[in-house]
């Protein structure tokens, strides 16, 4: 590609989808006009996004529809998250349309690849299962489900009890030559949605987890994967800081591995917050030559990879 354009993997946060069925609607014309800006200065963009209240919704839906008798199964969370791609690619497909036909652009190929990653059985994340999934119960439903199903439940903050699954890291995409060769003939590609469809090796199959994944790492992994010039995490805020929320707080523009290691030591960055989206940046960056970082907001993403604003993470 030429100097100036890039090859950008983009994570979207949670702010731009929105946490129920209207606000995905409006949010996505938000981002598709975030992601247009990107494609209309000759970037080529691929998306990753989450999908927590997504796939939240499908997997409470799918528990109640199980619970209401005649032997119906409970669907697999595994499952879930595939049905939550499809939705969420759906939506932003016909806002990324809309938006390059609002500009009088002629509307680029935009697809959504159902996709599979590769986590490890024996992923230390399996034996200490932290991410809670699904509806608050009492103990004695917790209990109950835990002995019927074997899930592993917890107390979440004194609200009651939740079906707790783990978040291991991703180690391989399953579809990331078809990704690959949609990339290169020019398509806008969304993918790995929700940190992707967790699944296990066995021989020649493929077994769903009941895991998630995290979006940042997935988006690493695929920009690593895709040779891609530049990871950009979109969240809820500007730029990274240090000693955030203190009479001392820092806004930071940039740091290297050296720094951000040592941020991270500190406790600088909330776990299950900030703390994935830096070591998720440092991955990308530390694997290749001449790679960057950004992490900054959704609506600021035309400003930041010009070097105006956001955080940037080098060698």
């Amino acid at each position: 590609m030429e100097n100036n354009k890039k090859r950008i993997v983009i994570a979207l946060g949670g702010n731009a989808l929105g946490n129920t069925l209207s606000e995905q609607m409006d949010a996505v014309k938000t981002t598709a006009k975030a992601i247009a800006d990107l494609v209309e200065e000759g970037h080529e963009v691929i998306i990753v996004h989450g999908n927590g209240p997504q796939v939240g919704t499908i997997n409470n839906a799918m528990t109640e529809y199980a619970h209401s008798g005649n032997g119906r199964q409970i669907t697999p969370l595994s499952v879930c998250v595939a049905m939550s791609q499809a939705y969420i690619g759906y939506d932003l497909q016909n806002a990324m349309r809309e938006e390059f036909l609002n500009r009088g652009m002629k509307p680029k190929n935009t697809t959504t690849m159902v996709t599979q990653i590769v986590v490890d059985k024996d992923d230390p994340a399996f034996k200490n299962p932290t991410k809670p999934i699904g509806q608050f119960m009492t103990m004695e439903e917790a209990l109950k489900e835990a002995g019927e199903r074997g899930w592993t439940v917890k107390e979440d903050a004194g609200r009651g009890y939740r079906r707790v699954v783990a978040s291991p890291k991703p180690i391989d995409i399953v579809e990331i030559d078809a990704i690959r060769a949609m990339v290169d003939d020019g398509n806008l590609v969304i993918c790995c949605g929700g940190g992707g469809i967790p699944v296990i090796k066995n021989g020649n199959h493929l077994t769903g987890a009941a895991a998630v994944i995290d979006k940042d790492f997935a988006a690493a992994l695929l920009a690593e994967k895709l040779d891609a010039d530049m990871l950009i995490i979109l969240t809820a805020v500007e730029k990274v800081a240090i000693n955030f929320g203190k009479p001392d707080q820092k806004w930071l523009d940039e740091m290297n591995l050296d720094e951000a290691e040592r941020y991270c030591n500190e406790g600088q960055f909330a776990p299950g917050s900030m703390l994935p989206k830096v070591q998720a940046g440092m991955k990308f960056v530390q694997n290749g030559t001449n790679k960057k970082a950004l992490i900054t907001l959704l609506e600021k993403a035309r400003e930041a990879i010009n070097g105006k604003t956001g955080t940037i993470i080098t060698k």
